[in-house]
């Protein structure tokens, strides 16, 4: 029992580590100018993909279900993500979305009854100062909007996680991803076309092979076994998970792109590590989830 529970957080654990190649394939592959058009077509194709696979649509109540966790796992959560990005750095971004774990606890305790420990509580402090210490650099600024989209994001994507575990999948993960997909996809390209219109430009093979990149491997298929570990796993254990995209993201800039990892950095690496470990490995759902 213990080995499928540690081998379903391993299988998990491979969506936010694949989410951390993000940011080197987007300034490596993609155009600069189009972050809407990123955004959809990162998400709409993968849904397309997912949905051919599955020949399966969403029926009754599950039609506005898929809506509403799709805009808030992927189409709001996206756009949000993007908006923060262009308008903060990096690293003030990374550290907003550090405090997810909190959160999702948080809103776990009130919505699916999971126990608000002080481990947790503890360990998710621990993980916002490890990725603090990764990512932030004294030089980095401020900017109201940005701060609240980064804000937003998180809020969004923490809703989405806890949601889409009361709720339940009425099918299988690849399918319940796929319609969530779709539908967040389908928001994207509707803001897309209003914010920055139809694409003029033509895109490399470069280009098309990042986009590529990011929606079969890093969306359809790190979603999926997202989506799948969220079924099995506390809330909670999954947005501790989450905290490997920014470790990631930064010893792919050591190994690939020349960047110089500095002590602070390397604490901030055994911090966070320590604290998916404490606060999503090691802790348990010891109260029932209540279902509709």
């Amino acid at each position: 029992m213990l080995s499928k529970r540690i081998l379903l957080i391993v299988t998990t654990a491979v969506a936010p580590a694949l989410w951390g190649t993000t940011y080197l394939t987007t300034t490596t592959f993609l155009p600069e100018d189009r972050p809407l058009l990123s955004a959809t077509l990162r998400a709409l194709p993968a849904g397309i993909l997912l949905l051919l696979l599955s020949r399966r649509l969403p029926r009754g109540e599950w039609w506005w279900k898929s809506w509403i966790l799709g805009v808030l796992n992927i189409g709001g959560f996206f756009l949000l993500l993007f908006v923060a990005a262009y308008r903060l750095p990096g690293g003030v971004a990374a550290i907003i979305g550090g405090v997810q774990p909190l959160l999702v606890a948080l809103l776990a305790s009130q919505v699916l009854r999971e126990r608000l420990t002080w481990r947790v509580i503890i360990a998710g402090a621990a993980g916002l100062f490890g990725v603090s210490l990764i990512v932030l650099h004294a030089r980095a600024s401020l900017d109201v909007v940005g701060i609240l989209a980064a804000l937003g994001a998180t809020l969004f994507m923490a809703s989405g996680i806890v949601f889409a575990k009361k709720w339940g999948q009425p099918a299988p993960p690849l399918t319940t991803t796929a319609w969530q997909l779709m539908t967040g996809g389908i928001t994207l390209l509707v803001v897309m076309l209003l914010v920055e219109g139809i694409p003029v430009s033509v895109l490399t093979p470069k280009n098309l092979l990042g986009y590529a990149y990011l929606s079969i491997v890093g969306t359809a298929f790190a979603y999926v076994l997202w989506f799948r570990g969220l079924a099995g796993l506390p809330a909670s254990t999954t947005a501790f998970l989450g905290l490997l995209s920014p470790v990631v993201a930064i010893i792919l800039g050591w190994l690939l792109a020349g960047e110089v990892l500095s002590p602070l950095q390397v604490a901030g690496i055994a911090i966070v590590l320590g604290a998916i470990t404490v606060g999503g490995v090691v802790q348990r759902q010891v109260l029932p989830t209540r279902s509709l």
